[in-house]
């Protein structure tokens, strides 16, 4: 949901689900300790998001514009696996808890034929969350402590296309990068 003026500025609030996928979390660096599976993976945990962004026009084909937001996730993600230590048996379940992230980013805007917007330009992603380990189990990376969970690569870029449907309908897709490809599409409706 948004609201905004004069296609200059909105200010907008989103709920929604998203995945997490955590590369090699329970990888053994002891050989003695033996997974059954390396990567942490849990789906559909409900997030909200608030940000603003603002528009510039530059003519009547280009423009610059900015933008801000906020995201929580309302729901821990988590994810188990079992193995053995020297022999022995263990199930551990891993938690990613209070994660939130923020976005700012500036972008360049450019109209072409059938009012299609094509924009581009750099963003900064800043990502939080503790995560902890029920047991400690030798060799795996993360402990029964809670550890602060930050992303890598802070900076990214984005390019998207906003596509006018029908009656008050448009499809934006975008795509992001920084330490990984992502791409996700949106169909909303202006009233």
């Amino acid at each position: 949901m948004s609201y905004g003026g004069n296609n200059r500025w909105e200010i907008y609030g989103r709920i929604g689900v998203s995945d997490l996928k955590i590369f090699d979390s329970f990888s053994s660096t002891n050989a003695a300790t033996i997974t059954s599976q390396n990567d942490f993976t849990e789906n559909w945990k409900f997030f909200g998001t608030l940000g603003a962004k603002g528009f510039l026009p530059i003519g009547k084909i280009f423009g610059i514009g900015a933008f801000i937001s906020g995201t929580y996730y309302f729901n821990n993600f988590t994810d188990e696996t079992a193995g053995t230590n020297a022999g022995v048996p263990f199930t551990a379940d891993l938690k990613v808890q209070n994660m939130w992230d923020v976005n700012f980013g500036i972008g360049f805007q450019a109209a072409v034929p059938y009012d299609i917007k094509l924009y581009a330009g750099p963003y900064i992603h800043y990502l939080e969350a503790q995560i902890c380990l029920c047991a400690n189990i030798p060799g795996l990376a993360f402990g029964t402590e809670n550890v602060l969970l930050k992303n890598k690569t802070i900076a990214g870029g984005f390019i998207g296309a906003d596509i006018p449907l029908t009656r008050g309908f448009h499809l934006n897709v975008e795509g992001q990068y920084s330490e990984r490809l992502s791409v996700g599409a949106a169909v909303s409706y202006t009233y």
